[in-house]
């Protein structure tokens, strides 16, 4: 082609790189092609080749893994004290979110969370005697998750708190999750002081047996279908549980008035409930563990059964490589902030809520959830184009969990480690922000994009391991 009729051509940009450059040349009326394009991620020598010699015995074990997470039947069976059922629970012990960390190395709002949680055992009076006996080397600390459990933020579990069963009927295993506290000033984000264990004790003393007592006569909740609902009504279920909640109480609201003697009691339960829109994250998460437990030590499988975070590391385990921890440094969330506070006032990303993207909920699910979208500083464009960038990255899609704005596609699920590395692609997080000191609180909320460097540890052990 001549100059001549090139130029006499109508001309596009072609734009590699920054989205917003495309978008800009656009709204000049310039026509723009993005071309996704991005850097290869840094690998052992060799992995890939390995990899792509085991492809075939790779996708046949992802098959089955899939097949697991498809079938999961997760069901509230119960509530029990957290010293009764979470396997390996003893008076030292206490459960974090996230992969291992010693005291040392905790972030702050993980050391105000175990600080009140002394306090509330009654183990120290003050929060310096709490710090103290923290510090001491008397207190045993372990990832939620390598006990059957998870818990949102800091994810604390001490032996008397109640703790919600959840068992995954199908397969037979069991998850454990602490009761959420509310909003405002609570141990999860690190908060402590007197309202902090008041409230802890409240739930104790009255909200768990209320609860418990409930669910005794309801028989088991169905949380798969709950979830599903819940999509259809414009929640993620990780930082939108507006739904979610209001089923629950719908389930459970008639049998708290049948079997509480005390008309106070069930009138503080119900309202506790009805107030708290993230009541039902703490039934969300065990929900995906159970699921995803479910499906773990299948010989060369490249799926996530585990993304978390402890506020300093963030951590990934995959169904192909047992129990064996994948780390890289914690980033901070992209947020809004509250009225007072900055990105300099957050912490790093903490939690174990990120067991709702690895269950294809959360993150994976913005389409399901436009409004959280536009809560942390996006459009329902935005949310779109989050669900949709996730099928890159997975193994399949929900069969029960739809999206009602895709013409009710299943939720991508199954991260495939192969396909975040090799296409340079992460995990996307919807998420709450602590304040990066002990005792703090919330401050905000937002949206991160998991660390690449777990993802490229565990493509580099699966291939050691298959080689």
């Amino acid at each position: 082609m001549s100059i001549q009729k090139l130029f006499s051509s109508p001309l596009q940009v072609v734009n590699v790189g920054i989205e917003s450059f495309k978008d800009a040349c656009e709204k000049n009326g310039a026509p723009s092609v993005q071309v996704e394009w991005r850097p290869p991620v840094d690998v052992a020598p060799g992995s890939e080749a390995i990899l792509a010699g085991r492809r075939a015995k790779i996708e046949k074990a992802n098959r089955k893994v899939m097949e697991i997470i498809l079938a999961g039947t997760p069901r509230l069976v119960g509530l029990d004290i957290a010293r009764n059922v979470i396997p390996g629970m003893t008076e030292d012990t206490i459960l974090h979110a996230g992969p291992p960390i010693t005291w040392d190395r905790m972030c702050g709002p993980m050391r105000g969370g175990v600080m009140a949680g002394l306090v509330y055992e009654g183990r120290a009076t003050t929060i310096e005697e709490a710090e103290k006996l923290a510090s001491s080397g008397k207190i045993k600390y372990a990832p939620c998750h390598e006990h059957a459990a998870v818990g949102p933020m800091a994810g604390i579990v001490t032996p008397s708190m109640p703790v919600m069963i959840i068992r995954n009927e199908k397969f037979g295993n069991t998850a454990f999750c602490t009761l959420n506290e509310g909003l405002g000033k609570v141990l999860r984000y690190g908060a402590f002081g007197e309202e902090v264990t008041k409230r802890l004790k409240w739930m104790e003393t009255v909200l768990y047996p209320v609860l418990k007592a409930a669910l005794e006569r309801t028989g088991p909740i169905d949380l798969k279908n709950l979830i599903a609902q819940a999509l259809h009504m414009g929640d993620e279920v990780h930082n939108r549980n507006r739904a979610g909640t209001s089923l629950l109480y719908r389930a459970i609201a008639p049998a708290v008035l049948a079997t509480c003697a005390n008309k106070d009691d069930a009138v503080a339960v119900l309202n506790f409930i009805n107030g708290n829109d993230h009541f039902f994250l703490n039934l969300s998460m065990p929900a995906c563990k159970a699921t995803l437990d479910a499906a773990r030590n299948v010989k060369g499988s490249s799926i996530a059964v585990v993304m978390c975070r402890n506020g300093t590391d963030f951590g990934v385990q995959l169904a192909g490589t047992g129990d064996q921890w994948f780390t890289a440094p914690a980033e901070v969330p992209d947020a809004l902030y509250f009225a007072g506070f900055t990105k300099d006032d957050a912490n790093p990303d903490i939690g174990d809520s990120a067991i709702t993207e690895t269950g294809g909920l959360g993150g994976f699910a913005f389409a399901a959830a436009p409004a959280i979208v536009q809560f942390v500083g996006g459009a329902a464009a935005d949310a779109l184009r989050y669900t949709l960038s996730m099928y890159e990255i997975t193994a399949g899609e929900s069969r029960m969990y739809q999206i009602p704005a895709l013409d009710f596609r299943g939720t991508p699920t199954g991260i495939d480690v192969r396909k975040v590395v090799e296409k340079n692609l992460v995990p996307v997080i919807d998420t709450g922000v602590a304040h990066k000191k002990a005792g703090v609180g919330q401050v905000g909320a937002g949206i991160v994009s998991a660390p690449m460097g777990p993802f490229a540890k565990a493509y580099d052990a699966l291939a050691k391991i298959l080689k």
